[in-house]
């Protein structure tokens, strides 16, 4: 079953999103450079769309994200009308300095003391969003922290007579269709710990590993991750880290180790790690559609069977 978090203030957040949206120019929506697609939210797309606002993109963290990997979600995110694509860390100075000359393009008209140019921020929790906003205005006017959820109203800043940024709270969508979003979305920090088990998640992430950067298992933890699957990576992070349960006659604690493998990914520990690809995103919508589209012949076919068996 997906995992769900839709923590109840983001209902208010939403309608007011939508109201805000009527008054600026450019939709900046920052995601996360590691999984682009799963951390970008739905209803941003819809609602720009319908006030007809262009959009600059920021694939934020894309110092921890794989370089080559990210390249691709830029040669991908391009080809999309309206929209404008960063690389960037909020983190670094020169980056965030890009960002305004990129917004302008977005909307030449509005470019002088009279009317200036007037973005919101938007994305899901945790991807960034209050970091870049510090690093805009250069000064501390947004609480930052590693818990999702940390901003929970809109804030409204000029930088100068020609800017105006709003900032808003992380916003997810009611539903999380694909299971793998939601891991992926859990393993980044992007939903509370409340919804998550962490222990699935960071078999989830073990399985990413294995799969793409195996060395980053070896360098980190140093054992050989050749033939293990997600559960016996935990099992070998607990063994090398001394994760044991006390009174439980040498037991492995996996919760502490899965906290372990799930920490080190989120502060790039492991390396520089993207969780999706534009071909393993192609590949898992592939593959759910081929599932429904089974379950739907599959429920024609009981339809006509009971039509062929009701009395004529």
């Amino acid at each position: 079953m997906p995992i769900q978090w839709f923590p109840g203030h983001m209902t208010s957040a939403r309608r007011k999103a939508a109201e805000t949206m009527a008054q600026i120019d450019v939709v900046v929506e920052v995601v996360d450079a590691r999984l682009p697609e799963a951390s970008r939210n739905p209803l941003i797309e819809s609602l720009r769309r319908e006030r007809q606002r262009p959009c600059l993109t920021l694939l934020n963290k894309a110092d921890l994200a794989d370089p080559e990997v990210t390249r691709a979600w830029l040669a991908m995110f391009d080809q999309r009308p309206g929209v404008r694509t960063l690389a960037m860390s909020a983190k670094r100075p020169a980056d965030v300095a890009r960002i305004p000359a990129a917004c302008q393009t977005l909307a030449p008209h509005r470019d002088d003391n009279f009317k200036p140019l007037r973005l919101m921020i938007m994305g899901i929790p945790n991807v960034g969003k209050s970091t870049l906003l510090n690093a805009l205005v250069k000064r501390k006017v947004a609480a930052v922290g590693d818990e999702p959820a940390v901003t929970q109203s809109q804030q409204r800043v000029a930088l100068g007579p020609r800017l105006v940024v709003v900032d808003t709270p992380g916003l997810m969508w009611p539903r999380i269709t694909h299971a793998s979003d939601g891991y992926m979305l859990a393993a980044s920090h992007a939903i509370g710990r409340n919804a998550v088990a962490e222990q699935e998640v960071a078999t989830f992430l073990a399985a990413i590993l294995l799969q793409r950067y195996p060395t980053a298992l070896t360098a980190r933890y140093g054992f050989e991750p050749h033939g293990l699957d997600g559960p016996a990576v935990l099992e070998a992070i607990a063994h090398r880290r001394g994760c044991l349960l006390k009174g439980r006659g040498g037991a492995l604690d996996l919760d502490k180790a899965a906290l372990i493998l799930l920490q080190d990914y989120r502060d790039g520990a492991l390396g520089r790690i993207s969780l999706e690809t534009p071909a393993s995103r192609a590949a898992m919508l592939a593959a759910a559609r081929a599932v429904e589209d089974e379950a739907r012949s599959a429920a024609d076919g009981v339809a006509v069977t009971a039509e062929d068996g009701a009395p004529r």
